[in-house]
């Protein structure tokens, strides 16, 4: 002890000590058979400091008296448990001082004696604290408090009024008086014993009562936030369904666990056991070791466990991120030595599920370049492996910071974390593509090919468009392919109509004769009747893909028939047979035009064949309104 503590404690005016005792208190022998005779200095001081403590000490015997036995110190009187926790601290120092000039001095027998009666008296303080203030020690009070350095001046408030004057005392005590918050006066109890058992020589009884009562407390949080503990053949033998509860219990639980349940120990265990790193480290290692364990574990025995699947990997991003959202709590609570096991526990896990997500990608890109079909898609239209890889890319690009992390592997200096991600699905995306190139081939039409890769093309551009993928793909890449969709689509119209635009003359007037212009009618009649026939299975699913091809075509065969009609309409009147000269009006035309891309067989919703007075006046309908309000 330093020379100035020493002083204090003989010499101080304010010490219930003398500078020298009495013979008359030296001379008083006590029930333990303490023998005056020529005592020296250390001695003397010993008897004074046993005849001052041993009333208290006896006073709170739990084998003593019955009143010792029901009774708690801490919560009867507070005022005498700080005499209690002083007359322990000055026996301690008096059996220090003692020890080194007569360890077998009968006052430390005496001494020892009472120390082992004060032991069992804070032993079952300590445990009923602990035991009957759960509400107020619950993990998440303890860590909703503003910090940790508040609990702490608190509790050294507390913690002074036991060792200053009366005075300070006082004012102490006042000062506690005020803090509304019962369980820092809770924690501020559990510390004094603490410390108080720890530099008497009884860490061992401490830490035992402690780390029973607060492991079942995280044990027990563990449970009722739903995460069991399985191994990997147990996870092995669960169907999909009942695997993806249980992570859905895990992502729930994570949060909890983390932010509330061990940070809410970290600090209540830092308090109480305020005086000793390697004390309050290894404390709150053996409390968490294992509820961390099962919560840590779980993603580790998913990802080995788990047949990759594209329906499965969301949920491992999913578990992913609830891990690494939280890794900055993970690495401060988990920061000792003691607890490195459980840190460590953590980045297995998801060293495990990025290894999976990376085989998952693998096995799509597999997937894509080996699927194959047995016939072209129906009508041209959007395959199911389009639909399905751009429905897995687009939820994969909310996962975009995540995948980051996952996929950044060392990449070239000029690559930033963001381009390598954007760089693999835009590669998934060319995957898909080459894929499609070769589906298109299975058309014997090729201008069906060509619609056929225009839709899945725009599928893909707009299912970008519409999510996070536009961030990763780039206005750049979009702008490519949308102009590469166009170009499809010009290719689908130049193949499929171009040769019924051909049936008509570039000027109305070049009909010539009545009998050239009776041949011109039959051969557009004859090949629109042929392209309509040949389209009208088709589907475009984008409505403004749909919007655009029909009044595109509309502009090149709807305007020229009309006013090629129009021109030779009194011609065509007065010959005779008019009905198989005619075979549609400029607004059958339009019906039958308007009518296209929604995958209707045969001719058509209406007639291509009619009255003649109805089919020599014009009469634009509803039906085909919507693609002549453009070309009109």
């Amino acid at each position: 002890m330093p020379r100035k503590g020493m002083r204090s404690l003989l010499f101080s005016p304010k010490s219930s000590f003398s500078t020298s005792p009495s013979s008359d208190q030296l001379s008083s022998p006590s029930r333990f058979g303490f023998s005056p005779s020529r005592p020296s200095f250390y001695e003397s001081v010993m008897a004074r400091t046993l005849d001052m403590v041993e009333p208290m000490i006896v006073k709170w015997d739990i084998e003593a008296t019955a009143f010792g036995r029901v009774t708690s110190l801490f919560y009867d009187n507070r005022k005498e448990a700080k005499d209690f926790i002083k007359c322990v601290k000055n026996l301690h120092r008096g059996m220090q001082y003692l020890i080194t000039e007569d360890s077998k001095s009968e006052k430390l027998i005496r001494a020892q004696t009472l120390m082992q009666i004060a032991m069992k008296r804070l032993q079952k303080e300590f445990y009923q604290i602990l035991s009957m203030n759960r509400a107020h020690l619950d993990p998440e009070s303890v860590s909703t408090r503003s910090s940790s350095t508040s609990i702490e001046s608190s509790v050294s408030e507390f913690e002074d009024s036991y060792d200053d004057d009366d005075e300070d005392a006082r004012v102490a005590n006042e000062s506690l008086s005020e803090v509304e918050d019962v369980s820092i006066a809770v924690m501020s109890d559990l510390r004094l014993i603490a410390e108080c058992m720890i530099s008497s020589g009884y860490t061992k009884e401490c830490l035992k009562i402690y780390n029973i009562l607060r492991k079942s407390i995280v044990d027990e949080g563990i449970y009722k936030l739903g995460v069991k503990k399985f191994t990997s053949s147990e996870i092995n033998k669960m169907d999909w369904d009942a695997l993806e509860l249980r992570i859905k219990n895990w992502l729930n639980a994570v949060r909890t666990a983390v932010k509330t349940l061990f940070n809410g120990e970290k600090i209540l265990c830092d308090d109480v056991f305020a005086t000793s790193d390697s004390i309050r480290e290894s404390c709150f290692a053996e409390i968490t070791r294992e509820g961390a364990a099962v919560l840590f574990e779980f993603p580790e025995n998913v990802a080995k466990s788990t047949k990759t699947a594209p329906e499965k990997v969301f949920r491992l991003l999913d578990m992913y991120t609830g891990i690494a959202d939280h890794w900055p709590e993970i690495d401060s609570i988990f920061s000792s030595e003691s607890t490195a096991s459980i840190k460590q526990q953590a980045l297995t896990s998801l060293i495990r599920l990025g290894q999976f997500v990376r085989t998952s990608f693998s096995d799509l890109e597999s997937a894509v370049s080996k699927s194959s079909s047995k016939s072209p898609t129906t009508g041209a239209g959007v395959h199911n492996l389009t639909t399905e890889v751009m429905n897995y890319l687009s939820i994969l690009a909310d996962y975009s910071s995540i995948l980051t992390d996952i996929f950044f592997e060392a990449p070239p200096s000029d690559e930033t974390p963001a381009t390598a991600i954007s760089r693999k699905l835009s590669w998934l995306i060319s995957v898909l593509l080459m894929k499609l190139d070769a589906e298109a081939k299975n058309y014997k039409d090729i201008s069906l090919s060509h619609l056929f890769l225009a839709n899945n093309l725009q599928h893909v551009v707009v299912k970008a468009r519409t999510s996070n993928l536009k961030y990763l793909l780039g206005e750049v890449w979009l702008t490519k392919h949308e102009a590469k969709i166009k170009q499809l689509a010009e290719s689908y119209e130049r193949l499929g109509w171009s040769h019924v635009v051909d049936t008509l003359p570039s000027e109305p007037t070049d009909g010539g004769t009545s009998e050239k212009v009776i041949e011109i009618f039959k051969k557009f009649s004859k090949s629109f009747d042929q392209a309509y026939k040949n389209q009208s299975a088709c589907v475009v699913p984008d409505n403004q893909l749909r919007d655009d091809i029909k009044i595109s075509i509309a502009r090149k065969i709807f305007q020229r028939y009309r006013e090629f009609y129009n021109t030779h309409s009194s011609t065509i009147r007065r010959k005779e047979n008019i009905v198989p000269v005619v075979r549609f009006t400029p607004e059958d035309v339009g019906h039958h035009l308007s009518d296209l891309f929604f995958g209707n067989s045969g001719t058509g919703r209406f007639s291509s064949i009619a009255s003649a007075e109805s089919r020599l006046t014009y009469n634009v309908n509803m039906g085909c309104f919507k693609i002549l309000k453009y070309i009109i």
